[in-house]
């Protein structure tokens, strides 16, 4: 039998790992009599935990918001998850630094030697390229989740990707991520209709009055990606595509713009760029055949940009053989120097 410290123990990582628990189950779970565990239960109540208890059929125990925040307690992949997620979590959100450390440096502490080796092995081995600073802070991703949990309108400036600034008044609905971003999708009071809005470029929001939730349309997430790839840019294009949405949603990446179906054998790609030769440059890099359905600029400019850059490959001086003798471009000094001891070589990114 466990000692009375280690009961209470277990029984507080019970409670928080099910919303509600029956009391033959806990004292099933304990190897204990339902007395011991009604001792117990008041003992963590002492400790600062907010047991609730019911009785009658169905009653049981459930642990319950309090005050403060009682210790918390996490098995082993729990423990590592956190970690980890605080790890990446500080690198794309700020104002988390200092608060993630001190957190991490609580688990480092308390963690086992094998599940520090284990929390801490994806940070030792990886480097930190130049991301650039947060994109977002956590205060406002804090004030925004805020207003869609209680169902709060917010006021807001907001400028869009041209830059140009505008004032909005809308009813939030959800926060969305997609890699690095995070969107807002609201109904936008003076639009009368669903937007999205770059939460990076949301300043100064202010909280307003309750307003009734509305439905929650069923193609919401097709409305985000369609206004993150495609609607917000000038430059736009339609594309028929060989192969299934989900074919090609395996072999195209995220970027790459919106697809739709068409039949059961070709789709409909619709790609946005801020500028011709942007929209050009995105369309080559898919890779494969496409078939042009629609494009909102001239497909002459477009042409001439083709053949610019076909020109430019033409006027290219050809790369001849290293092996090549006399011709060779090679350097004479690099070739002297071919049995010399090699440089480390950076390794090629596939």
């Amino acid at each position: 039998m466990l000692s009375t410290s280690a009961r209470l123990l277990r029984l507080a990582s019970l409670l928080q790992s099910r919303r509600h628990w029956a009391g033959a189950a806990l004292a099933a779970e304990l190897g204990v009599d339902a007395r011991t565990v009604r001792r117990d239960v008041d003992r963590l109540r002492e400790l600062g935990y907010p047991v609730e208890a019911s009785s009658g059929v169905g009653g049981g125990y459930a642990l319950g918001r309090g005050a403060e925040l009682p210790p918390l307690m996490l098995d082993d992949d729990e423990a590592v998850t956190l970690a980890l997620a605080l790890r990446a979590a500080s690198a794309n959100v700020g104002g988390l630094e200092d608060a993630a450390l001190a957190l991490l440096a609580k688990l480092d502490q308390l963690m086992p030697a094998r599940l520090r080796r284990r929390s801490s092995a994806l940070h030792a081995v990886t480097l930190s390229l130049r991301t650039g600073p947060p994109l977002v802070d956590a205060g406002l991703l804090q004030t925004l989740a805020t207003a869609c949990r209680d169902c709060r309108t917010l006021a807001f400036a907001y400028s869009n990707h041209t830059g140009e600034p505008s004032q909005r008044r809308v009813e939030p609905l959800r926060l969305a991520n997609f890699g690095r971003r995070w969107y807002l999708i609201a109904w936008d009071q003076d639009r009368d209709d669903w937007r999205s809005f770059r939460v990076d470029r949301v300043h100064a929001p202010r909280l307003g009055s309750a307003f009734p939730p509305r439905a929650v349309p069923a193609d919401v997430a097709a409305r985000l990606e369609r206004g993150i790839a495609y609607a917000p840019f000038a430059c736009r294009v339609t594309l028929r595509v060989p192969g299934t949405v989900a074919e090609l949603e395996a072999a195209l990446p995220l970027w790459c713009g919106i697809l739709e179906c068409e039949s059961a054998t070709h789709s409909l790609l619709r790609v946005g760029a801020d500028s011709p030769d942007a929209l050009i440059a995105q369309i080559l890099m898919l890779g494969r055949p496409a078939e042009l359905v629609e494009c909102s600029e001239p497909l002459p400019a477009l042409q001439q940009l083709l053949a610019r850059t076909a020109s430019m490959l033409q006027t290219a001086a050809p790369r001849r053989p290293v092996d090549g003798g006399a011709a060779s471009t090679v350097p004479q000094r690099a070739r002297e120097d071919r049995n010399a001891p090699s440089a480390v070589h950076l390794p090629r990114c596939d």
